[in-house]
């Protein structure tokens, strides 16, 4: 048995035992003991220790642990709101005690979450949700309050996310399918699309919420045209890690208000190809998602950047999550502009159709969002919830327009 399993393992019956015994019992003092140890073993040698369960999937760090696939603590784990655990350092007996009493009350439904008590927690351990969190299985009486929408829990995933790459570690690839699982759920709740942050306050929070909106406006952009529900998934998630690459660039670059130099234009330029390197790094299929990495610049007209050899068609994905980037970029406030309106940037991308949009793609989003855009709901920060509209307006039902796919790699 692999150290993590035993921890997990541990862990597991450490809960359980805690659910039977007096906080002073021997019994509770031995399974917290049989816990610490293997976490401590662990820590011992790589102090940042994460766990994620997905599914039937449970994986330490980036890898699967085989033997605890279908683990039934898992699926306890997730339900309770627990689909990530993470230590940023060593921590003590007494930290894991605590994190196993909350898990505890978590699974019993007595845990109290509150910005108080969110405020009082180990800043060593952090627990969330990565994946889909079903906040609508129930059916709403007639006269029951509109729904509330809440993806702060996959914003701050998507800061895991990039925190792992900064630090030169792989793509977690689960994670981010498991979060455009989510953002799949939200776009179709209530037939009302979601686009998670656009009035944001720094530029980390624009870095993680910019590629969410982008894999929300693929996806969405993607089911108009009608392509299959599995390309629809391939370009959310591409959607999601086009900008990846970005986590090479100096904060001082990217976060700088003015006019940038030649020189820093240049590091900024990069990225397309720092991104697509790092996608075809990672152990899984990611083909389609380094393809968009690399060509999310590139211009209808051959334009953009990195330059090429020879002009060439992009990938269809490409061409969607280019028009989807350029929306959303020029929707959101940035410290060396303002904001663009909805009908600006619209206009915008119509005069540039055929020169840098395709200019079938180009059309298609304009009229989709003509269609829907008077049902994107904004999700700003976790104090204020989104109310989705109890009866939305119907829609049209979408062109059945299928651009073709090309088989194109990203340039060495």
């Amino acid at each position: 048995m692999s150290d993590p399993v035993r921890f997990l393992t541990a862990m597991a019956q450490a809960i359980a035992t805690m659910s039977l015994y007096a906080d002073l019992h021997p019994a509770r003092k031995r399974a917290l003991d049989a816990a610490y140890g293997p976490l401590a073993e662990l820590q011992s040698s790589i102090p940042r220790q994460s766990f994620t369960f997905l599914g039937d999937e449970v994986l330490h760090g980036a890898q699967p642990l085989h033997e605890l696939r279908r683990w039934e603590w898992s699926a306890r784990l997730v339900a309770a709101g627990v689909q990530r655990l993470e230590f940023d350092e060593p921590v003590s007996r007494e930290e894991l005690e605590g994190l196993l009493d909350e898990l505890l009350a978590r699974l019993t439904l007595s845990a109290v979450d509150s910005p108080e008590m969110r405020q009082m927690r180990r800043t060593r351990i952090r627990i969330g949700m990565v994946g889909v969190r079903d906040d609508t299985r129930a059916e709403p009486e007639p006269d029951a309050a509109p729904l509330h929408y809440s993806l702060m829990d996959e914003v701050q995933a998507v800061r895991w996310m990039n925190a792992d790459v900064e630090q030169m570690r792989p793509v977690p690839v689960a994670e981010a399918e498991a979060v455009v699982r989510s953002l799949s759920v939200a776009m179709h709740g209530d037939q009302q699309m979601i686009l998670p942050l656009l009035r944001l306050r720094d530029h980390d929070e624009y870095t993680t919420t910019h590629s969410m909106n982008v894999a929300v406006l693929t996806m969405a952009l993607s089911e108009y045209l009608g392509f299959p529900q599995t390309d629809v998934r391939a370009f959310g998630v591409a959607g999601l890690l086009h900008d990846i690459g970005k986590v090479r660039i100096p904060r001082d670059i990217l976060n700088k208000p003015g006019k940038l130099t030649e020189a820093e234009r240049a590091v900024i330029n990069q990225h397309p190809v720092d991104g697509a390197r790092l996608l075809l790094d990672t152990e899984r299929n990611l083909e389609t998602a380094a393809v968009v990495a690399y060509e999310h610049h590139l211009m209808h007209d051959g334009g953009g950047y990195p330059s090429l050899y020879y002009c060439r068609s992009c990938h269809s994905a490409s061409r969607l999550a280019h028009v989807c980037d350029v929306y959303d970029a020029l929707r959101t406030h940035r410290p060396y502009r303002d904001a663009w309106t909805s009908a600006r940037v619209l206009q915008y991308i119509t005069d540039r159709a055929g020169t840098e949009f395709d200019p079938d793609v180009a059309t298609a989003f304009v009229s989709m969002m003509g269609k829907w855009e008077h049902r994107i709901a904004v999700l700003e920060d976790e104090r204020q919830p989104v109310r989705a509209p109890a009866s939305p307006p119907a829609m049209d039902p979408p062109p059945a327009i299928v651009p073709e796919m090309e088989t194109a790699a990203p340039a060495a």
